[in-house]
């Protein structure tokens, strides 16, 4: 059995339907190649193929339709950087406690031991002659671009023309001939180019034969009218398509293009992509950071809005990670950097998004079917109004040559098959920009036909590490249990102690030193602070020291009801105090359930924790829970779901969720911008926030709707002016401006897309 492999290139001179055809059909019937994947949008070609094929061959066929090819890097040759995998690399469902029990058994203080307390360039050649209408990126003024000068060409010839037959009429129809060869002449090389690499019905070939045909009729004025016009929808067609592709990689101009890099205890300047993995970098206030990478010295507040959309600076410090083309708003950082350029967040987003691009919705699917029969069909058609009027009703020829010739520039599918991707386009590029990834048409198109989502609970809909959420007093105040914990828990790593610390930190409650200070397996810790014995305990431990009063035990009943672990401080063998802690839910989880119900969407949580704590989240969350559940349960009950006609969206951690996530219609990998959370998912929301769920589900419903206009459009104009003109009302130069104005139409209507912010502050769940 053959080898498959995966070559990709970026398409210089790309950005109509039929440019994409054209490549699809002619690198399609190459020997070795088993799948084409083109993007107008992107401007790129996934080329799938065995090794009998000639991928000489293949960018030879291209170049040869007038475009230009610059080999990319594969998804497969992309090997991904460890840094990206270092906080995936366990299961948070096991991090839940037993609050059941509400001991210290997971906290094992036997463990504490306090007495320690280049970047390649593949350039490739412009090639001159066959493309006469030259697609390349317009960098500059579109009337610098040869695209651009062809048509003001065009257009002077024709204004040449009409003085011409005004002062000379005799030679008026030379003229326009003239104007009209103008334009012509690279627009019929490109239609013979591309009958020869299979595409014989092509816009180039209908327009050669309509103005030819105009020609023949003595219709010189409009034949070359119909050329100008035709142009000038090109153009348009090419400045729409060049500001969305540019959407996305302006992406990338956030990166800084210097940095300061420590070396040798001194600090210089160096380009931000000659950077590579381990070295430091120094980020002063205001200054955008160069790299990804993880904060080893300072804390500041880091304006992350470029890349995640997250409007709020959120504050980091030592060991915390940092993304390229973030803003370091208020202290300078040292940073190791943790990724090359061209492997940093922002350039991952770029590429799977124009990776996403080239994967077709299953509407796109239909449409480019349809366009297959669609056009033979007016071609058909057209022929058929040329010929039996005349033949069967003695009507005048010319006439109704006349009318076919307009029907046939009236059926070019250039407006029906650019409506679809042209909208999925802009949505990809709309959500990437708002940290929310969904790889690839079919995904977007699914997200939106959602009616069940299932949560994975700890990571996702809860932060995945537990906060102090209650202190309690006897005898004692708040602010002196909490110090006295944390003087007991200093110097510990596990989870529950660090919630304790973090709390002190929070509220610059002071910690003195414990003396003595030993664990109790499977009880607690206790030591000495400044002279009394006191120690931590769980409950359970603290019964056995000391009897628990009929308050004291009910108010630990009722926190265990609320799914928190609580700890009871004994000072003095009398009990002083109680801290509850637990895993808090994300502060937008109750907001993004909400949004999904508004949405007429359902919620299940799916958890390996205990039925009490899975319990009372969900019920603060007004959530239905899942609870004991192993990760083969979740993916069960994900199929049990789908076997009731619901479409289900899994939302986790990208790696722990696998086999649920990969059985769901939609897997959605929540926060990070991580390697594996990428690349395991189908869409990735990178700011982590539950409400992002809906954002997607209503940034899928507006492109849908954006769709379905786009198609409208497209087709009711056709229908109009094929009426009109079969009655004689219209003819050519307004059946051009019909596809020329439907283009130009259905694209602008697609760009709308690109300013979609979210659907929260405020605005309706409603696809706009």
């Amino acid at each position: 059995m053959a080898e498959t492999a995966e070559a990709r290139y970026r398409v210089s001179g790309m950005d109509c339907a039929s440019c994409a055809a054209k490549i699809d059909t002619a690198v399609r019937r190459m020997p070795g190649v088993e799948d084409v994947s083109v993007s107008v949008t992107a401007g790129t070609m996934t080329v799938r193929h065995d090794e009998t094929s000639n991928l000489a061959a293949i960018e030879k066929k291209v170049s040869g339709l007038g475009y230009s090819l610059a080999p990319l890097a594969s998804k497969a040759e992309r090997a991904p950087s460890e840094h990206w995998h270092d906080h995936h690399d366990h299961d948070h469902d096991h991090h839940d406690h037993n609050h059941d029990q509400h001991d210290h058994d997971g906290h094992d203080h036997s463990s504490h031991d306090h007495a320690d307390h280049d970047h390649h360039d593949h350039g490739a050649k412009e090639i001159e002659g066959l493309h006469g209408h030259d697609h390349a990126p317009m960098d500059g003024p579109w009337w610098k671009s040869k695209k651009g000068r062809l048509t003001i060409l065009s257009g002077v010839a024709l204004v040449a023309a009409y003085a011409i037959g005004h002062l000379v009429p005799s030679i008026a129809s030379y003229a326009f001939i003239v104007a009209m060869l103008v334009g012509l002449v690279p627009i019929a090389r490109r239609a013979v180019m591309a009958a020869l690499a299979g595409t014989p019905f092509s816009i180039e070939m209908l327009m050669t034969i309509a103005a030819v045909g105009a020609v023949i009729i003595d219709a010189g004025e409009e034949a070359a009218t119909v050329v100008f016009l035709f142009l000038v929808g090109e153009l348009l067609e090419g400045v729409a398509a060049g500001k969305a592709r540019a959407s996305i990689q302006s992406l990338t101009t956030l990166v800084p293009k210097t940095a300061l890099i420590e070396e040798n205890g001194k600090t210089r300047e160096v380009q931000a992509d000659s950077l590579k993995v381990g070295a430091v970098i120094l980020v002063r206030p205001g200054d955008r950071i160069a790299a990804d990478g993880v904060i080893i010295e300072g804390e500041s507040a880091i304006d992350e809005a470029p890349v995640t959309g997250e409007s709020t600076p959120v504050r980091k410090g030592v060991d915390a990670k940092v993304f390229a083309g973030t803003i370091n708003t208020d202290a300078v950082l040292r940073v190791k950097v943790t990724a090359a350029a061209t492997d940093n967040t922002i350039a991952r987003v770029v590429k799977l998004v124009e990776e996403a691009q080239e994967s077709k919705a299953p509407t796109e699917r239909f449409i480019d079917r349809f366009s297959r029969y669609y056009t033979p069909g007016v071609v058909a058609v057209a022929a058929l109004v040329a010929v039996t009027p005349p033949l069967a009703a003695g009507a005048s020829w010319l006439e109704w040559i006349y009318k076919g010739l307009a029907i046939l520039l009236i059926g070019c599918p250039c407006a029906l098959v650019i409506s679809t991707p042209a909208a999925i386009a802009a949505a990809l590029s709309a959500g990437a920009r708002s940290g929310l990834l969904l790889k690839g048409g079919a995904v977007l198109e699914t997200m939106g036909k959602v009616t069940m989502v299932a949560f994975d609970k700890t990571g996702t809909l809860t932060e995945g590490k537990p906060k102090v959420t209650d202190i309690v007093g006897f005898g004692h105040t708040e602010v002196e249990v909490l110090s006295q914990a944390a003087a007991l828990e200093n110097g510990s790593s596990h989870p529950l102690a660090l919630a304790i610390l973090e709390r002190a930190k929070s509220d610059s409650v002071p910690v003195p030193p414990a003396a003595e200070a030993k664990a109790l397996p499977g009880k607690g810790v206790s030591g000495r602070v400044g002279g009394e014995t006191m120690s931590l305990l769980s409950p359970q431990a603290a019964r056995q020291s000391e009897p628990l009063s009929a308050e004291q035990s009910a108010r630990i009943e009722a926190m265990n009801d609320e799914g928190k672990s609580v700890s009871v401080l004994v000072v003095g063998g009398k009990i002083a105090g109680l801290i509850a802690m637990r895993d808090e839910p994300r502060a937008d989880a109750r907001t993004g359930i909400e949004a999904l119900q508004t949405a007429g969407i359902g919620s299940v949580m799916l958890t390996g924790d205990n039925a009490r704590t899975a319990g009372a989240i969900a019920k603060g969350l007004g959530i239905e829970p899942r609870p004991q559940l192993l990760p083969e349960d979740k993916q069960r009950i994900v199929r049990e779901l789908q076997a009731k006609k619901q479409i289900v969206a899994k939302v986790g951690d990208g790696i722990n969720d696998a086999p649920a996530l990969a059985a769901a219609d939609v897997g959605i990998a929540m926060g990070g911008g991580t390697d594996v959370a990428l690349e395991t998912a189908d869409a990735a929301a990178l700011h982590g926030r539950v409400t992002d769920v809906a954002n997607m589900v209503v940034l899928s419903r507006a492109a849908m709707s954006n769709i379905h206009q786009n198609i409208g459009m497209a087709l009711g104009l056709k229908a109009v002016f094929l009426v009109t003109t079969i009655a004689g009302i219209t003819g050519l130069w307004p059946a051009i401006l019909a596809d020329t104005g439907a283009t130009v139409l259905v694209t602008a209507n697609a760009m709308r897309l690109l300013r979609w912010k979210g659907v929260f502050g405020g605005q309706s769940m409603k696809a706009r």
